[in-house]
């Protein structure tokens, strides 16, 4: 029964596999014995590989790539076949979003939010899954074989909950407000999410969600974290680790009658 969860011998494209919950990613799948393809917005040396990744540089190769710029997916896509063959896993990681501790204007109220950061985190979050999956989805079809995981968020079947940002304005003396185009971005996913799954079933290509809750970090405020926890059935934010499994699970014959569906790894989060 073990063997259906294996991507022994499989091809991972993993988007932004270089941050903190890619570098898992990327790291756990290679452990199990795919390779993986990382696609990051900046150049990373086979060293510098061995260096992030001891004892993986033969199944790790970074591809520089945006996942907003189609020629260069294009471009990362055909050399990554030239060297490991089509791809049969897809993750959608890369994404960005306004901290809970930066500045007031990425998190200004809604009727002053600056349309800039809208469209930068929509073209990365959204615009970037739809042209990523259009690539590397395309080769997966024509192959016939293939499984996408789309990265997804709690704030992206619920609202950001504004009260777990009031301190910032009580501790500032200025309005934070959690902004929407995060939240909008990863509510996207779902039916995008949805519409791949059932455009590519018949060429066996399998589009699932994964809507994550909070992981450990330091870059968070306390003042934060306390609110957040106390949110949290499970009291605890996610290890870095924890939803390696999930992706695993998803990216593996183990789910090979999944598609369209959104799993929530989230620690209670949404169920209050």
């Amino acid at each position: 029964m073990s063997n259906v969860f294996s991507v022994e011998g499989k091809t991972a494209v993993v988007t932004g596999g270089l941050g903190q919950l890619g570098t898992q990613f990327s790291k756990s799948l290679a452990e199990a014995g795919a390779r993986v393809a990382i696609y990051s917005r900046r150049p990373f040396s086979q060293e510098q590989i061995e260096e992030k990744f001891p004892g993986l540089g033969d199944r790790i190769r970074v591809y520089e790539a945006s996942v907003t710029d189609k020629e260069q997916l294009q471009a990362a896509t055909a050399q990554l076949m030239s060297d490991w063959g089509a791809p049969q896993i897809l993750v959608n990681n890369a994404g960005i979003d306004s901290k809970p501790d930066g500045s007031a204007e990425q998190n200004a109220p809604f009727e002053d939010y600056p349309q800039k950061y809208w469209d930068e985190i929509i073209d990365t979050n959204l615009t970037g899954v739809m042209l990523t999956s259009q690539v590397v989805g395309t080769e997966m079809a024509k192959a016939q074989a293939g499984s996408i995981i789309n990265i997804g968020s709690i704030y992206g079947l619920v609202s950001p909950n504004q009260a777990l940002y009031a301190y910032r304005e009580e501790r500032d003396g200025v309005p934070f407000i959690k902004a929407v185009s995060y939240a909008a971005s990863k509510s996207a996913l779902i039916n995008l999410t949805r519409y791949l799954a059932t455009y590519w079933a018949p060429k066996k290509v399998r589009t699932n969600l994964i809507s994550f809750g909070g992981v450990k970090t330091a870059s968070f405020d306390k003042e934060f974290i306390d609110a957040f926890l106390e949110r949290v059935p499970m009291a605890r934010q996610a290890e870095l680790d924890e939803y390696n499994g999930v992706v695993q699970f998803l990216a593996s014959d183990a789910s090979s009658y999944m598609t369209g569906s959104n799993v929530v790894v989230d620690g209670g989060f949404t169920a209050w």
